[in-house]
C-alpha cells in the first residue's frame, strides 16, 4: 500500500512542502531515500522503541520511503512523526484517509512522547498558504503555531494520541490562543527603564537621538561610566513592535530554536548582547545546519557589542555589509540562504588599554602610541557606519546620590515615537524606508536641506576631522532626526551642529 503524508524543510526563515511517500510490500527491509541526513536515518530506531511501548507492532513488510523534493536535504529529528504515522497508514493500521489534511511535525522520544522541534512558526504559515486544514505537532510549540490564524493546530503528547486522532478515535479541540491580545498584553513590561540613570544627560540625548531615527551608536568612556546599563535601557525607549515585526522576529527566533516554552509572539524589541569571543559564524549565520546569527536574532530590536575593540577583526567586518544591506546572505555550495538583519547597532569600549585617556580624576598609563593602536582595532569603514559616537564620563557623586529620578523610559518614548511617526509619513512612498537611517543618498537631497549657517558648520567640520563622504551622509541624517525631534521641517544649524557633536571620536580626531 502507498500513502502519503506531509511535513515541512525550513531554509532561512521559510518552509518548503516534503511529501513523505510510503510504500509496504513484501518483504523485511527499510529503505530511507530522498536526501536524508543521519539524523533522519536514524528515526528508525526511534519509531520502533516509540511504537513498541505504545502497544503497536512494526510492520514486518519491505517498507520504502521517499522524501520529495529528493533534492532538498532533510534536517533533524523532526520527521519522526510523519514517518512513524506514514508506515502505520501504508501498513493498514490506521486509516490513511484523512492524511492529506494535516502537516505533520514532532520529534518522538523512546517511549513514544513528542519533543519539540524548531521552526514552526514559518512552517505553520506555509501550511496555512497550501490549504492544509490542520498541522499536528508536539503540545510545548502549539502555541507557537497558533498564532497563524485560519489553521487548526493539534498539540499532542505522545504518538498515541496522534495514531488515535487519525484514525478517528480520538477527539482533540484545536489551540486557540488570543495572539493580539497577548502581544500587546506583554508590550511594556521592561526590567529597566532610564529613571535609574543619574547624571550622563548628553549621552542619555544621544541615545533618544538614536532610537528616534534607528542610529547606530558608539559610546566611549572608562570603566564603570555606565556604558552597559544605558544600553541596556535602549529597548525601553524603542517604539514598540508592530505585529507584521512581531511576526518576523519570531520567525528568526522560532528556526533558532530561541523561543521560549509556551511562547507565542515575541512582543517586546530583541537584546542581543554576545560575547566578545563570538565567531564569525555565529555572529552571521550559518554552519553545517545553517541557522540565523546573532545579528539576525536582533532584527528589529538592538544588537550591543560590549568592548568593540576586543572582537576579532573578521567578526566586526563581516558586520558591514548587513548594517547597509539590512540582510544576510549565507552561501554555501548547493544553496543560499537569507537571513533578515534589521538591527540597530550600539557598541562600547573603553578609549585606551588601560582604560583612563581623557579621564578627569586618574592618569592614563598607556605608553606613547597605544590609544591609537588600541583604536585601529576598530576599521575606519565601521566606524563610518556608525552614525553617533559620543564619549561618555564617569557620574560625579553629587548626580549618583541625587534620590529624584531622572527622566522615565515612558517619557523619552512618546517623544522618539512622535518622530517615528513623522518618518513613517515622509517615506510612505518608499517601500522598505521607515526611518531616517535607511535613507539613500538620493533621498538626502530630496529630505534634507539645511540652511546657509548649517552649511558652514558641515563644511568646517569635514575639513578639520578629515571626514569622509559616508561620516557626510551620517551627519545629514542625524541632523534630520535631531529636527524631527523638535517638529522642524527644515534643517537648522543648530541641528547640523548637534549631529557634528556626535562624530567627535572619529579616528582622526582622537587619540591625537
Amino acid at each position: 500500500m502507498l500513502v502519503k503524508t506531509y511535513a515541512a524543510a525550513v531554509q532561512g526563515v521559510t518552509a518548503t512542502i516534503i511529501t513523505i511517500e510510503v510504500s509496504c510490500n513484501k518483504g523485511i527491509q527499510f529503505f530511507l531515500v530522498g536526501l536524508p541526513d543521519v539524523a533522519v536515518r536514524e528515526s528508525h530506531e526511534r519509531i520502533i522503541s516509540a511504537l513498541q511501548v505504545n502497544d503497536y507492532k512494526f510492520p514486518r513488510y519491505r517498507i520504502v520511503i521517499n522524501m520529495a523534493p529528493a533534492d532538498i536535504r532533510k534536517e533533524g529529528s523532526s520527521y519522526d512523526l510523519p514517518l512513524a504515522v506514514g508506515i502505520m497508514a501504508a501498513a493498514g493500521q490506521i486509516d490513511a484517509s484523512r492524511l492529506d489534511e494535516f502537516m505533520i511535525m514532532g520529534e518522538l522520544s523512546l517511549d513514544g512522547s513528542l519533543l519539540p522541534v524548531k521552526g514552526v512558526l514559518p512552517i505553520a504559515v506555509k501550511a496555512r498558504e497550501a490549504g492544509f486544514r490542520g498541522f499536528i505537532l508536539p503540545g510545548q510549540n502549539a502555541r507557537e503555531a497558533a498564532v497563524v490564524e485560519g489553521l487548526n493546530v493539534y498539540g499532542m503528547e505522545n504518538i498515541r494520541e496522534v495514531l488515535e486522532f487519525i484514525d478517528g478515535k480520538r477527539h482533540k479541540e484545536p489551540e486557540r490562543i488570543d495572539a493580539r491580545a497577548e502581544f500587546y498584553a506583554h508590550q511594556e513590561s521592561y526590567a529597566c527603564d532610564f529613571s535609574d540613570v543619574r547624571g550622563q544627560e548628553n549621552v542619555k540625548r544621544a541615545l533618544e537621538v538614536a532610537a528616534a531615527g534607528s542610529h547606530n551608536l558608539l559610546m566611549i568612556g572608562p570603566p564603570g561610566s555606565g556604558k552597559s546599563m544605558l544600553a541596556q535601557r535602549l529597548p525601553s525607549i524603542l517604539p514598540p513592535l508592530t505585529l507584521h515585526e512581531s511576526l518576523e522576529t519570531t520567525k528568526i527566533h522560532s528556526v533558532a530554536g530561541k523561543l521560549g516554552k509556551d511562547v507565542s509572539l515575541v512582543a517586546r524589541r530583541p537584546f542581543r548582547s554576545p560575547h566578545h569571543t563570538i565567531s564569525n559564524v555565529a555572529m552571521v549565520g550559518g554552519g553545517a545546519f545553517p541557522q540565523p546569527g546573532e545579528i539576525s536574532l536582533a532584527h528589529n530590536g538592538v544588537l550591543f557589542l560590549d568592548e568593540l575593540p576586543e572582537f576579532n577583526r573578521n567578526v566586526l567586518e563581516v558586520m558591514r555589509q548587513p548594517l547597509e544591506d539590512r540582510m544576510i546572505t549565507v552561501s554555501r555550495a548547493r544553496s543560499s540562504v537569507d537571513y533578515p538583519a534589521g538591527f540597530m547597532l550600539i557598541s562600547s569600549m573603553n578609549p585606551c588599554p588601560c582604560g583612563y585617556y581623557n579621564h578627569p580624576e586618574r592618569t592614563c598609563v598607556c605608553l606613547p602610541g597605544l590609544v591609537q593602536k588600541y583604536m585601529n582595532r576598530v576599521s575606519g569603514p565601521l566606524l563610518d557606519r556608525i552614525d553617533i559616537q559620543v564619549e561618555i564620563t564617569p557620574v560625579p557623586f553629587d548626580k549618583i546620590s541625587e534620590r529624584t529620578p531622572s527622566e522615565s523610559s515612558a517619557a523619552v518614548r512618546e517623544r522618539v515615537i512622535k518622530a517615528r511617526t513623522i518618518q513613517e509619513e515622509r517615506f510612505k512612498d518608499y517601500p522598505g524606508i521607515y526611518c531616517n537611517a535607511q535613507m539613500t543618498p538620493k533621498m538626502l537631497h530630496t529630505f534634507v536641506d539645511p540652511d546657509k549657517d548649517g552649511l558652514s558648520r558641515l563644511k568646517t567640520a569635514m575639513t578639520r576631522l578629515s571626514l569622509s563622504a559616508r561620516a557626510y551622509d551620517r551627519i545629514l541624517k542625524v541632523s534630520r532626526t535631531i529636527a524631527d525631534l523638535e517638529g522642524a521641517e527644515h534643517i537648522a544649524g543648530c541641528h547640523i551642529a548637534e549631529a557634528i557633536s556626535y562624530r567627535n571620536l572619529d579616528r582622526e580626531s582622537w587619540g591625537m
